[in-house]
């Protein structure tokens, strides 16, 4: 099983600017606290449930115009040492100004992340502390191979204790007020 793995090419760290020299391979990099990750393309299944949630996602975000939905491949700048790219992310719409052409600069309001077997460990644990140190609102992580979902909610500058939700749950969206998900429609 391939993980993501640290590249450490360089004796310094990896900055955004290294970062936009890297090549278009069909690889994932990603910059953490100034170290460069690869991880390769996402399974089909990983790919379906990305679909099926930013599908349902954005009709709810267009149709109440309530801001706008990205998903990968799209950067999100939190500094010059922390580029990600989420799987789905959500801006509110009075919050667009972080939206530029070269990516998202900024912490957007909602994270989706779906776990891979390459990217498990940076999702749990290294992107989660980044996107709380940076103050991203609402983090969720779906888990495929379990097909659960584990919910974040910031409060206080912290997220608060995961709430975790099965394939037979719906769940409220914490940062969209009225949007509600029913997982047997993204499993």
């Amino acid at each position: 099983m391939s993980t993501a793995t640290a590249i450490d090419l360089k004796e310094d760290i990896w900055t955004y600017e290294d970062y936009l020299h890297l090549p278009n391979d069909g690889k994932t990099y990603q910059v953490i606290g100034g170290e460069l990750f690869m991880a390769p393309a996402p399974l089909v299944y990983h790919q379906t449930l990305s679909r099926n949630l930013a599908f349902i996602i954005w009709n709810f975000v267009k149709k109440h115009d309530l801001g706008e939905v990205f998903f990968a491949p799209v950067d999100i700048i939190f500094s010059q040492i922390n580029v990600t790219q989420p799987d789905i992310i959500y801006i509110a719409k009075e919050r667009l100004g972080i939206k530029k052409e070269k990516g998202i600069f900024g912490a957007p309001d909602w994270i989706i992340e779906i776990l891979s077997p390459s990217t498990s460990n940076l999702d749990l644990r290294m992107k989660k502390q980044l996107y709380q140190s940076f103050g991203v609102r609402e983090y969720w992580i779906v888990d495929s191979s379990e097909k659960k979902l584990q919910v974040y909610f910031l409060k206080g500058g912290s997220y608060t204790v995961k709430e975790v939700y099965f394939q037979t749950d719906v769940v409220e969206v914490k940062t969209i007020k009225g949007l509600k998900i029913n997982l047997a429609e993204v499993f």
